[in-house]
């Protein structure tokens, strides 16, 4: 009886609150916060492109319009209820520990530190992709320079570093770069729009062309494409990590999502569709050509250097943002015993867990070697998983804390929860079926991501006798 009673009060101690306390000034703000939401689940429609050449207009389309009701809406009612329920610095990695235990909540941190890196690697790859619009010569080459592919991965790498200067001087300056960003970005998007209203194939012509992509046969697609929508229409979660860091989190949270994912969901079908009423060739819609090349083809050079530049802009702010919620997550697991305490330390004034950010720079630069469809792949398959224990977190804090205080709560009753909980794991259920018929076309990542989930189980076990005091 009294081994069960100090065991209740250890694994008490180990779900405290890692408290932080920034004054208002260094707190993001809600006009930052939508900012960060914004590169941390899209930067605009760069990264899209591969979805359309992997799986045509059409089905592109389709996935387009179904992803965000059954996959990104779902996601952000979920992440409004849970941060307004537990807004502590760690987000879903504290849902699953209240929720499901010490076991499950090892593995979410595990799962979305692989996701996390993986999906940090790819904003690099793509910002040279972009660049290459200025300079030719860093084009991916397939006559096996090596030179050319070192260059490539230097200036990756250059990208990390600049990255990793703003967010080691805080949540504030983040934020403040990702207001001007999303800006720059939103206003290149709008001008392709434009271009294809004013100087474009009519809508007509533009969606015959969708229609008629239909019946084309697209063997492997499923699988690609999933993964690629799902990329592209996630991480509503990952803006959880830093709630600490936020002013007023139970309010602004639910509006800088409900903000995000309106100016999110325009933002892609719009573009895509006026891309698409000038080509629907897979060599322009690719991670190498994408939006620059398909711009160019409708308004000319200026308008190509304008998406290029804003590409620039997208993918160093991307990885900026991404930076900044994934570094919180072994903080927190530090502060709880999983991992060296060394990496526990933050700074007093901006709260920034420096060699957390450090550390992740590092694996960016090495994982920046593979290829963006590789990473892509490897992100989706351990963020699936640890967002299905998210929704399972939901569900049981919902029963167990019904009367809980919560500035926002899924609407419809249990109806409302059925609706946010299952159309994402049978979205999810679909993945795993893809994934299934088609893993032998992918072993390496598949390697990857089985490595992941065994170095999840191990940590438990190798830590679970000495990770359970406060390390506050």
């Amino acid at each position: 009886m009294a081994s069960s009673s100090i065991a209740a009060n250890r694994t008490a101690r180990a779900i405290l609150p890692v408290s932080i306390h920034l004054p208002r000034e260094r707190r993001l703000t809600l006009i930052a916060l939508v900012g960060l939401v914004f590169f941390t689940t899209s930067g605009g429609a760069y990264g899209i492109e591969p979805l359309v050449g992997a799986v045509g207009p059409s089905m592109a389309v389709f996935f387009l319009v179904i992803t965000p009701l059954v996959w990104s809406l779902p996601m952000s009612l979920m992440v409004a209820e849970l941060t307004t329920l537990l807004p502590e610095e760690g987000g879903y990695y504290v849902w699953v520990r209240e929720a499901m235990g010490r076991f499950w909540a090892v593995q979410e941190g595990v799962w979305t530190i692989s996701a996390g890196v993986a999906l940090l690697a790819m904003f690099p790859v793509l910002f040279v992709s972009y660049l290459t619009y200025f300079f030719p010569s860093l084009a991916v080459s397939h006559d096996g320079n090596s030179a050319s592919a070192f260059l490539r991965w230097l200036l990756a790498s250059l990208v990390t570093v600049t990255a990793m200067a703003v967010n080691l001087r805080g949540s504030r300056e983040v934020g403040t770069s990702a207001k001007l960003g999303g800006t720059i970005v939103l206003g290149a998007f709008a001008m392709l729009v434009a271009a294809w209203i004013f100087w474009g194939p009519s809508a007509g012509a533009t969606f015959a062309v969708i229609r008629q992509d239909w019946g084309a046969p697209k063997s492997g697609a499923l699988l690609l494409g999933i993964s690629y929508a799902v990329f592209n229409y996630s991480g509503w979660d990952n803006c959880s990590t830093y709630a600490e860091e936020v002013d007023r989190p139970q309010r602004n949270y639910p509006l800088a999502i409900g903000i995000a994912l309106v100016v999110m969901a325009l933002t892609y079908l719009a573009s895509v569709v006026a891309g698409t009423s000038v080509s629907t060739d897979p060599k322009l819609w690719s991670a190498e050509a994408g939006w620059p090349a398909i711009a160019q083809a409708l308004g000319g050079k200026w308008l190509g250097a304008l998406l290029a530049m804003g590409g620039l802009v997208s993918t160093w702010g991307l990885f900026n943002a991404q930076l900044l919620y994934v570094s919180r997550l072994p903080f927190v697991m530090a502060r709880d015993g999983w991992l060296p305490q060394v990496l526990a330390k933050m700074s007093p004034d901006t709260a920034v867990p420096k060699l957390a950010v450090i550390c992740f720079c590092v694996l960016t630069a090495i994982f920046a070697a593979l290829s963006f469809g590789s990473l892509a792949l490897i992100q989706c398959l351990t963020y699936a998983g640890a967002l299905t224990l998210e929704f399972l977190a939901l569900i049981i804090l919902r029963a167990r804390r019904p009367a809980a205080p919560r500035a926002f709560r899924i609407p419809g009753g249990w109806t409302g929860m059925a609706y946010v909980c299952i159309t994402p794991l049978a979205f999810a259920i679909l993945l795993v079926y893809a994934t299934l018929r088609d893993w032998r076309s992918f072993p390496g990542q598949m390697s990857v991501v089985a490595a992941t989930v065994l170095a999840g189980i191990l940590l438990y076990f190798a830590k679970r006798n000495t990770a359970s005091t406060d390390k506050g």
